[in-house]
């Protein structure tokens, strides 16, 4: 570590396989708290680049506990959050009306950092049960075709990074990781980002990646689809802006998008909507996502169609079934 830190207070910039090597020594809790907050504070002081930030994913899925799902082929829908604005659980939603349209979903999520709820919060507050069991999470795939994967059970090396991450007490590179590093590795992924930077960043890693992906960024700041503006669309093959009018939607208000002052209210409102009680606003946002997601998996599918098969999910109450499928509650 200390040449590596030596190298990188001269200016220069890891590989993808330095930047892979450096964390999974750090994960292995081979460096001290010391050399790794000065490993971090680099990333901090300058922007990073697009070859270390897969580097990290490399290393974050490779030190994370393995679990083979892939017979199941499923999908995650995931943002990283740090947007700031505050939104009901959008991406969770949009899991499960995925599910109920017939595609398997395993998600990655945790604890809200920024919002009022984050995906582990309002699952858990709704009666899901965290388990890295792989039994357990087939199990959910067989019933309601979602499973769940609480990040802090899947990645140990956090032991070794999360104190230092809590003693800087600054955003760092590790904002952004968490959607790359799901264990399970899913064939296909729709992953939203904060701003146009990470977008980027995020193009550029998964255009090397084994991965049918689609990277969001809505031009006013979601890490989603928010039908409040355009967003911004990148997969294999292209780059472009999507309007609310190509999913059949209006534009929308932002203050229709808001989560609520508690996990409580975020899962009211995670209810209402799968109840198909939710407003016209929250309901259409969740479609657009679950659509765009959905095209991932069948790309020959025009958007529109997409829509459709996500509000038939929504709305004919499959998208409920699972969620209860695998709570093994009714709401």
């Amino acid at each position: 570590m200390k040449e590596t830190l030596q190298y990188l207070f001269e200016g220069n910039t890891l590989t993808r396989e330095e930047a892979k090597t450096a964390l999974t020594g750090v994960g292995k809790g081979q460096y001290s708290e010391a050399e790794f907050a000065a490993f971090l504070s680099v990333f901090i002081m300058r922007p990073i680049k697009s070859e270390e930030l897969g580097g990290f994913r490399d290393a974050m899925v490779e030190l994370s506990k393995k679990i083979d799902l892939s017979a199941y082929n499923a999908i995650d829908i995931v943002g990283t959050g740090g947007d700031g604005k505050n939104t009901f659980n959008i991406s969770t939603l949009a899991c499960f009306v995925v599910a109920g349209a017939g595609v398997n979903v395993t998600k990655h999520g945790n604890y809200a950092a920024t919002s009022t709820s984050g995906s582990s919060n309002v699952l858990e507050f709704l009666g899901y049960e965290f388990s890295n069991n792989t039994d357990k999470l087939k199990n959910d795939l067989e019933k309601g075709r979602f499973c769940f994967l609480h990040a802090p059970l899947f990645h140990p090396a956090m032991k070794h990074i999360a104190p230092v991450r809590r003693a800087l007490k600054v955003p760092t590179f590790f904002n952004i990781l968490g959607p790359m590093a799901n264990p399970a590795v899913p064939r296909y992924q729709v992953l939203g980002v904060n701003n146009n930077e990470n977008f980027e960043h995020y193009k550029n890693v998964y255009r090397t990646l084994n991965v049918n992906f689609a990277i969001l960024n809505s031009v006013d700041g979601y890490d989603e689809i928010s039908l409040t503006a355009d967003t911004h669309l990148a997969t294999k093959s292209e780059d472009k802006l999507l309007s609310p009018a190509e999913f059949g939607m209006p534009q929308i208000a932002p203050e229709k998008l808001f989560g609520g002052n508690s996990v409580e209210d975020a899962a009211k409102i995670f209810i209402d909507v799968l109840k198909g009680n939710g407003t016209a606003e929250q309901t259409n946002v969740v479609l657009a996502n679950a659509a765009i997601s959905l095209q991932v998996v069948f790309p020959d599918k025009p958007l529109t169609e997409c829509v459709e098969m996500a509000r038939e999910s929504l709305l004919g109450g499959k998208a409920l079934k699972m969620l209860e499928a695998v709570t093994n509650k009714s709401f």
